[in-house]
């Protein structure tokens, strides 16, 4: 799949088919194991709630049953996995040591909401830039114990650490900074916070397990928001700011809950030709799958993704048009208007909410926008053809959204 895996890596995977067909399996991906590991690594036992091992458990068989795993795709997960626990445990003993972060409020946080590939990204680098705006990073999301301190957000030592971490990623997977450039200090999705419940789109990502991904897509989110709202609470106790300005694609598929979770929140929604967008996502997806199995497969990948998609903008559709959500409290931002003028569209939803934008982080907006260009490690170039999907076959899907939203379609 695309870029060839370094030889030491496929030297690896290749031991590791050799120790499962004789019926070994070289890591242990068992509730039971992972749960000990994150507890014997912190010396803490308590995880809160049992919500989250229903989910962990449905990835955990998803992980065994679907996604085709190679010896490096399971150290990923597993690493991935218990660091998640760990972090889990951290949290509670820090709420109970200190009960009065859980007092601290989150108000009128901004949430960007659109799938993949429609300007979400950027749209959130680009809210990082007004110092108003307190926006989850990179690093801090990754290691966020001990609470980020206000005097040291700029300097702390984890922030190189995390960016050790992507330049790992980097040389395993040369092509990943074309489709989705990362950074230590480059603002993170709400995904990563609510792993911390299992319930997490950012699995599917990684890993090709439709089978959990279906079961969050279905999930009311109350235990993964309890979480979220928990994450917030906790990079905001000591280093705190204005307003939280926040993103995910998932919450396509969970705008009603989110709306439930924080009634004051104001919603970008972003809107691009979603055909585009499932070619786009789908070969992004098959790519980072191509890290922890050695049959990713962009076809199989596009043919669940589609289906997914299609639901979350159903999903949106209904509740837009239910009316529960004030129009004061969402804007509808579009893929073209955004790529012709970037802060003029950003200073239109800033309008919308009633919000101002400064000269002075207009001018940090227009800075980064000129340090980092659309195609600044290589244009990301994707086809219809590689998915094995038609093009009518993908519009099908997806008519009631592009109708009510008025959403115009790009050459493929």
């Amino acid at each position: 799949m695309g870029h060839p895996m370094p030889l030491p890596v496929r030297l690896m995977n290749l031991v590791g088919r050799g120790a499962n067909t004789i019926g070994i399996q070289p890591i242990d991906l068992s509730l039971d194991k992972l749960l000990q590991t994150a507890m014997k690594n912190t010396g803490l036992t308590d995880f809160g709630e049992e919500d989250f091992r229903q989910p962990l458990a449905l990835l955990l068989d998803s992980l065994e049953r679907e996604a085709d795993l190679s010896l490096l795709g399971r150290v990923i997960a597993r690493g991935d996995l218990v660091r998640t626990l760990e972090n889990r445990l951290g949290f509670v003993e820090l709420f109970k040591q200190h009960p009065e972060i859980a007092e601290q409020p989150i108000e009128r946080p901004i949430f960007v909401v659109g799938p993949p590939r429609s300007g979400t990204t950027i749209f959130h680098d680009l809210l990082v830039m007004d110092p108003d705006n307190r926006v989850p990073l990179t690093w801090e999301t990754a290691r966020p114990l001990p609470p980020p301190e206000a005097a040291t957000y700029r300097t702390d030592p984890r922030i190189a650490q995390a960016q050790a971490d992507l330049d790992q990623v980097d040389k395993l997977l040369p092509e990943f900074k074309k489709m989705h450039p990362m950074g230590a200090e480059r603002a993170q999705e709400c995904v990563t916070m609510t792993s911390h419940d299992f319930t997490s789109m950012i699995y599917f990502v990684q890993f090709f397990v439709p089978s959990y991904d279906r079961w969050v897509i279905e999930s009311d989110m109350r235990s993964a928001l309890k979480w979220h709202r928990r994450f917030l609470q906790i990079l905001q106790w000591k280093a705190p700011g204005k307003r939280w300005a926040l993103k995910s694609p998932q919450h396509l598929w969970h705008l009603q809950h989110i709306h439930r979770e924080y009634p004051d929140a104001l919603f970008v929604q972003t809107h691009r030709d979603p055909v585009k967008i499932v070619i786009s996502t789908s070969n992004l997806a098959a790519h980072l799958q191509g890290m922890a199995s050695d049959h990713a497969d962009i076809g199989r990948v596009t043919r669940y993704y589609a289906t997914a998609l299609a639901q979350g903008y159903n999903n949106t559709v209904a509740y837009r048009k239910s009316g529960l959500l004030p129009e004061s409290q969402v804007v509808d931002l579009y893929f073209r208007d955004f790529m012709s003028d970037q802060i003029g569209t950003v200073r239109r939803a800033y309008d919308h909410f009633g919000l101002s934008l400064s000269d002075s982080a207009a001018a940090s907006m227009q800075a980064f926008l000129d340090d980092n260009p659309a195609n600044k490690h290589g244009k990301h170039v994707y086809s219809l053809a590689n998915t094995g999907m038609q093009e009518d076959e993908l519009r099908a899907l997806f008519t009631d959204y592009e109708a009510y939203f008025n959403v115009p379609r790009e050459p493929l």
